[in-house]
């Protein structure tokens, strides 16, 4: 499994009074990762959408286990967990400095057409994202 493992560091403006990171912030931190793991696979979602093609997030799921608090290093590592074509979902980990997993989850995505939200199938329509997919699955 590749594993892209993407640094944040943590700005004032992402915590709440309590001086932890907002929860909400978490799943801007996955969106980072998710790039990230796409642009070291040789792809960009802006070259998605100037096909007029966009992938939203249909699912969701986020587990907290510790706080990360401002002035503190976090580290997004991202995944491929499962794809079948059409659905991606990607895994992540959010670890502190010391390698404790303070948040992990998933998000679950299709691609669109962004003026009908018609969806399509990445296989058909990226066949090099596709073909990347089906690598990453396998371990190569």
């Amino acid at each position: 499994m590749n594993i892209i493992r993407t640094e944040i560091e943590v700005r004032y403006q992402e915590t709440d009074q309590m001086g932890v990171v907002y929860h909400g912030n978490y799943l801007v931190w996955f969106e980072i990762g998710r790039t990230k793991f796409v642009e070291n696979l040789g792809f960009k979602y802006a070259d998605m959408e100037k096909y007029n093609v966009v992938s939203p997030v249909t699912d969701a799921q986020i587990s907290f286990k510790k706080p990360i608090r401002y002035g503190e290093q976090a580290i997004v590592e991202t995944w491929l967990e499962e794809y079948n074509g059409v659905r991606t979902v990607y895994g992540y980990n959010i670890i502190d400095i010391d390698g404790n997993i303070a948040v992990s989850g998933t998000t679950q995505h299709v691609i669109v057409k962004k003026d009908t939200f018609r969806p399509l199938s990445l296989r058909k329509a990226f066949p090099e994202w596709h073909e990347a997919y089906t690598k990453q699955l396998k371990g190569e």
